[in-house]
């Protein structure tokens, strides 16, 4: 064994991770064990189904992206890596993020530490972690912004919290780095910064959730959120605080739930689980989702987008007034609705 070499892989993983934690046992651990026939990586965390299926030909991902009108982005992770566990489920659980990330971006996972080969910009054949190695990667997660020619035009160094991730993601798309370095668009966007908190109201139902058990005759809405989410601080601070939201909610029995949260809870179908497990089971990908659950329990419609007063107030009208059962298109709803707002003279600003 090369021992320099193993002095300084042990160095890298020592500083490796964003905050100093020392994962070094666990990830040394699950190379080891990666081997075993069945085995899997307790520390592994699933990526989202659209990062690119890539052959790690760099420079052909590189060309292909440029060609469609996009850009590179390569995310350098490892197994057990708490903040590259933070990115996904916090960062890619806001819809908006997401969206800017597929429309804009080929991700492309490239293991710290794997032995998968990759052909470098240069054309040499090479690892995972030789790759990483060239490329001074010290930290997960780290993503790496490359520009047509395969030139690193920005590097995220860690986790940045959703604001100024989004920052950096809309900083690389509209390729602003020959114009101004991203520490002053940073200065001069001044993105939102998230509360950090969840907006449980006192009407809100409270723990213990027993939600089969609820009082008769309302229907339940379901509120998954996260606490480091700048749609659901606007949510709950301006549209939800508006005196017809205010009216409209008032006709739910309403739950707020961390979507990645342990806390204990009776579905309305009686099954006894967990905020998050329930989340997972209902498919809930973002924050905030409205999940929408008729008198006898069976969910009849959720809302997991980005929206302004005048929709959530419509989603809130269209199931508490049972418009649902007659009227299956939404969208038909919501026009039927402004036109009869109009009529009466209250005009409707969509984006208001």
């Amino acid at each position: 064994m090369n021992m320099a070499f193993s002095i300084r892989e042990w160095l890298l993983r020592f500083l490796v991770g964003g905050a100093g934690l020392l994962y070094l046992a666990s990830v040394s651990g699950a190379q080891e064990q990666s081997l075993e026939p069945g085995f899997v990586n307790p520390g592994y965390h699933e990526q989202p189904a659209w990062f690119k299926e890539s052959f790690l030909d760099i420079r052909e991902d590189v060309e292909e992206a440029a060609a469609d009108g996009r850009r590179v982005v390569l995310y350098f992770y490892q197994d057990g890596c708490p903040y590259c566990k933070k990115l996904l489920e916090t960062n890619l659980a806001q819809r908006d993020i997401v969206e800017l990330m597929r429309s804009r971006f080929d991700v492309i996972a490239i293991n710290m530490w794997g032995d998968r080969e990759v052909t470098d910009l240069l054309g040499r054949d090479t690892t995972e972690k030789k790759f990483a190695e060239a490329l001074r990667v010290m930290f997960t997660p780290t993503m790496l912004f490359l520009d047509e020619q395969g030139r690193v035009v920005l590097r995220v160094n860690g986790y940045y919290p959703p604001h100024k991730f989004k920052a950096a993601l809309q900083y690389a798309a509209e390729k602003r780095e020959a114009r101004e370095s991203f520490r002053n668009y940073l200065a001069r966007l001044e993105p939102r910064k998230a509360t950090g908190k969840l907006h449980v109201q006192p009407g809100f139902l409270q723990p213990p959730y027993r939600l089969a058990e609820r009082r008769p005759g309302r229907p339940l809405l379901v509120m998954f959120e996260q606490p480091e989410c700048p749609p659901c601080d606007e949510l709950h601070l301006d549209i939800l605080k508006r005196p017809e939201s205010r009216e409209l909610l008032a006709r739910f029995d309403v739950v707020l739930l961390n979507m990645w949260g342990k806390d204990a809870v009776q579905t309305p179908d009686g099954k006894q689980t967990t905020a998050a497990e329930w989340a997972r089971g209902l498919d809930v990908k973002y924050a905030p989702t409205m999940v929408f659950f008729d008198t006898e329990g069976s969910e009849v419609f959720r809302a997991e987008a980005w929206l302004r007063a005048f929709h959530i107030q419509s989603v809130l009208d269209y199931v508490a007034s049972g418009a649902y059962r007659e009227q299956p298109s939404f969208q038909r709803f919501i026009q039927a609705r402004a036109d009869a707002l109009e009529a009466q003279g209250i005009h409707v600003d969509l984006m208001e």
